[in-house]
């Protein structure tokens, strides 16, 4: 069994993917198997959050003992592991394929990854934290490299291309699941927490001078009416500028 503390002291080579797991002597748990441990981590960490995954909370879920999850995984950390893997999946790598030149894959896989992201807020800091190694992961990966390969720029230039685009929207889709997320924690719609956000500091005296440069973009953005329909336009056109600034440095000289 590898032990969160053997982890800690060399978190670079930490990794469900890397670990040659000791098989365990007899058979687990009947009906139970990492496939459906790793489904019922996924609904309790878009339900409740990273902080509240715990190996008794999804022993309880699943209904079996704790020890039973051990057949499986060595830790939580695993299950997380497997979570982020498996939440990579649902990257529609065919969508990618159909979808012609480069730019139109780069949009698919943009899209695709910021909707998986605001799906599973919990997402974003587990990719930051854990090794983003799994067989999904990796096909994902590839199809981005690709796409970024096509673009025609050197080898050199590929990898900031491509963190140009994908940590944009890695960010965005981030900012927009964790307003969400604030927003049901509130209790209110999208578009109610947003308008009474603004309103909160609109109002207050002590915001008039400084929010003065920005009225003319807040009144921008309130003529949409929908919360959704900013998060719509701003990522789609900033998706553009990124793609167009591509073609620009692609067709530069050398």
């Amino acid at each position: 069994m590898v032990k969160a503390a053997d982890r800690a002291k060399n978190p670079a080579r930490s990794s469900v993917w890397l670990e040659k797991r000791a098989a365990r002597a007899g058979g687990g748990p009947a009906g139970l198997d990492r496939d459906r441990i790793v489904a019922a981590a996924i609904r309790m960490l878009d339900e409740e959050g990273l902080a509240k995954l715990s190996m008794r909370k999804l022993a309880t879920e699943l209904g079996v003992t704790a020890m039973s999850l051990y057949w499986y995984v060595d830790t939580k950390d695993d299950i997380i592991e497997y979570a982020v893997d498996t939440v990579y999946g649902e990257i529609d790598l065919d969508a990618v394929d159909a979808a012609g030149d480069w730019r139109d894959r780069i949009r698919v896989l943009a899209l695709d990854y910021r909707r998986m992201l605001v799906r599973h807020v919990w997402m974003s800091p587990s990719a930051g934290q854990y090794l983003n190694i799994g067989p999904n992961a990796i096909a994902v990966g590839s199809k981005i490299q690709e796409a970024i390969r096509d673009t025609g720029l050197p080898m050199g230039r590929q990898p900031s291309a491509m963190s140009a685009v994908f940590q944009f929207v890695y960010g965005y889709g981030t900012i927009e699941a964790q307003f969400g997320r604030r927003a049901a924690e509130a209790g209110m719609s999208q578009n109610d927490f947003y308008g009474e956000s603004i309103k909160a500091f609109r109002d207050d005296p002590h915001f008039v001078e400084a929010l003065e440069p920005l009225a003319e973009l807040l009144d921008e953005r309130a003529s949409h009416g929908s919360v959704s329909d900013i998060w719509e336009r701003d990522f789609a056109y900033a998706l553009d500028i990124l793609i167009a600034g591509i073609e620009v440095m692609a067709a530069r000289p050398s």
